[in-house]
């Protein structure tokens, strides 16, 4: 009967120990660290406008995104905060067809069938002139069975260029009531 009972506490400390050991929580060190390369992404992904008005600089840069196939998701804008996505079907038949025959051989290829990009805007007024503005994009594609075959940032120089070019241009008509 004592060493029942002794075998007991033995057990119950030995999972109490084992359950504080297993509440040991933290972030890894290599979490919090930044990569190399997001300087240069931070740097493709902002522009300073000279600006006062953070809110105009918002509307335009969600009329150049909406004129160029995006809704908007959600949107924060006192926080500067808007984000957009754009969805369509990329279902390539001769793809399908290749899955066709491949599943003869016994073979699964999953083809794609909806890409969505979303893109994520920020804003940050930096003194009473001038506003920076983020933006990142973000490809999510899925499968026939909704599936996510990719997921990845778009880090290509033009898409950002192409984006902050238009946007300093419909600054610019805003700018001028034009």
């Amino acid at each position: 009967m004592r060493i029942r009972k002794i075998f007991n506490i033995y057990l119950i400390l030995c999972f109490m120990v084992l359950s504080l050991a297993a509440c040991r929580t933290g972030i890894p060190r290599e979490a919090l660290m930044l990569s190399p390369e997001s300087l240069q992404d931070r740097q493709l992904q902002t522009r300073i406008f000279e600006t006062d008005d953070e809110k105009k600089l918002l509307a335009a840069a969600a009329a150049v995104l909406q004129d160029t196939g995006f809704t908007i998701e959600d949107s924060e804008t006192e926080c500067g905060l808007i984000v957009f996505s754009r969805v369509r079907d990329v279902t390539d038949y001769r793809e399908v067809l290749r899955s066709i025959a491949l599943m003869f051989v016994g073979i699964y290829h999953p083809n794609a069938k909806t890409q969505k990009v979303l893109a994520s805007l920020v804003t940050k007024p930096l003194d009473n002139k001038r506003v920076a503005v983020r933006i990142t994009f973000l490809h999510i594609v899925w499968d026939k069975d909704n599936v996510i075959m990719k997921k990845e940032r778009l880090n290509d120089p033009e898409i950002y260029d192409a984006f902050f070019s238009k946007l300093s241009k419909s600054v610019f008509l805003i700018a001028h009531d034009i």
